[in-house]
């Protein structure tokens, strides 16, 4: 038990830092081995954008209305 908890845990405390410690570990691992797959197979991910490519938010942001709808709000028949 760790010297900083000076009263014993609960089964319920227990159960949760078993699988606070659990999931460090597996993230832990994960890590490794997407490095290793990443060492291995070179390359940058994301991979880097062209100079001169617009994001797709870009794209979207322009499609976006500003200021009040044409139909007061209305629900247009058949959009849904």
């Amino acid at each position: 038990m760790d010297s900083q908890n000076s009263r014993e845990l609960s089964l319920r405390e227990m159960e949760l830092e078993v699988e606070a410690e659990g999931r460090e570990w597996m993230r832990q691992r994960l890590q490794k081995k997407l490095q290793a797959q990443a060492d291995r197979l070179g390359g940058v991910f994301p991979p880097e954008r062209a100079q001169g490519v617009a994001s797709a938010g870009a794209a979207d942001a322009s499609a976006q209305r500003v200021g009040p709808s044409p139909t007061g709000g209305a629900v247009r028949p058949g959009s849904g």
